[in-house]
């Protein structure tokens, strides 16, 4: 099985804190490999491409270049949503600006950083696993069944978004969809969870707006919330940390600021899998959600 180099993001070592140790987790448990990205650097974010596009495309071809020229790997795993889509971005960008490459080297130079030379890829986890493992991999290592939970699956928008900077994605049977995205259904599935219909998979939580604009991304979460339920879902799995964080808080804010309550709980796929797999609660940071599902997992018999 192939080494990645290991690119948390900042979120993941924050509020996202529950992903990234039920990621660590899981890929221990499934025996594969991954080794902490050296010297990384936040990948811009959504902030810095509003001081000048090009700097947010040198912050994440600099993490791409640690992997590659620092640290020998061809393949960089990226958890977070943001992350994956900006790292991506700066591959594609710097694949098809000649402009953009020789200034993204001449920066690296000039700051005595390794240079991009645009010979390692960016994978989500949820790509690798499926690349690794895939579902028949998944169930050959199952501990436990998840027993049938009801699970609307939860995309957002970065992940498929915008497609050419996806190329290996819509390629046919086995590849990853832009349009109805199915990875995360398979995996799920393949660990005893029963997927609904959940049309929003892909739309926005609003995670940019959430200070600026509070009362809308609760609007956008509740539509989230409320669309899972109506298609029967019990647990939301989400593959992000803003997206999952944007899904707790204003789940609580709709009920406490509209007087609007949803059941659904909010789970990472990984620790959904890594249950599967037969890790505790804790070891994968469930019981630091906002959004307590520990009785439901109990009543279910998962836990």
């Amino acid at each position: 099985m192939s080494k990645v180099a290991y690119y948390p993001g900042c979120a993941l070592e924050g509020s996202g804190g529950p992903y990234d140790r039920s990621t660590r987790a899981l890929v221990k448990a499934l025996e594969l490999q991954m080794h902490d990205l050296e010297d990384w650097n936040c990948c811009g974010a959504m902030e810095v491409k509003n001081v000048h596009p090009m700097l947010q495309t040198y912050m994440s071809a600099r993490n791409l270049a640690i992997a590659s020229e620092k640290m020998g790997f061809d393949t960089v795993m990226a958890p977070c949503n943001g992350c994956y889509h900006n790292l991506k971005k700066a591959e594609y960008e710097l694949a098809t600006s000649e402009e953009a490459l020789k200034t993204v080297q001449d920066l690296a130079r000039q700051a005595d950083d390794p240079v991009y030379k645009g010979d390692v890829r960016t994978l989500h986890l949820l790509e690798w696993l499926m690349e690794e493992l895939g579902p028949e991999g998944i169930k050959a290592r199952l501990k436990k069944s998840l027993n049938g939970i009801k699970v609307a699956n939860y995309y957002g928008c970065m992940y498929t978004r915008p497609r050419q900077i996806f190329p290996e994605k819509d390629r046919g049977p086995g590849s990853e969809s832009t349009h109805k995205p199915h990875f995360m259904d398979d995996l799920l599935a393949a660990a005893g969870a029963v997927n609904v219909d959940f049309p929003l998979k892909t739309a926005c939580c609003g995670g940019a707006h959430t200070l600026s604009d509070a009362d809308t991304s609760t609007q956008l979460v509740l539509n989230l919330l409320q669309a899972a339920e109506e298609a029967g879902a019990e647990v939301i799995a989400t593959e992000c940390p803003t997206c999952h964080s944007g899904l707790e808080m204003h789940q609580v804010r709709a009920e406490t600021q509209f007087g609007i309550k949803t059941n659904v709980k909010i789970l990472y796929f990984t620790q959904l899998l890594g249950l599967a797999m037969g890790l505790s609660a804790r070891k994968l940071g469930i019981h630091e959600n906002v959004s307590d599902s520990l009785d439901f997992l109990h009543e279910k018999g998962i836990i």
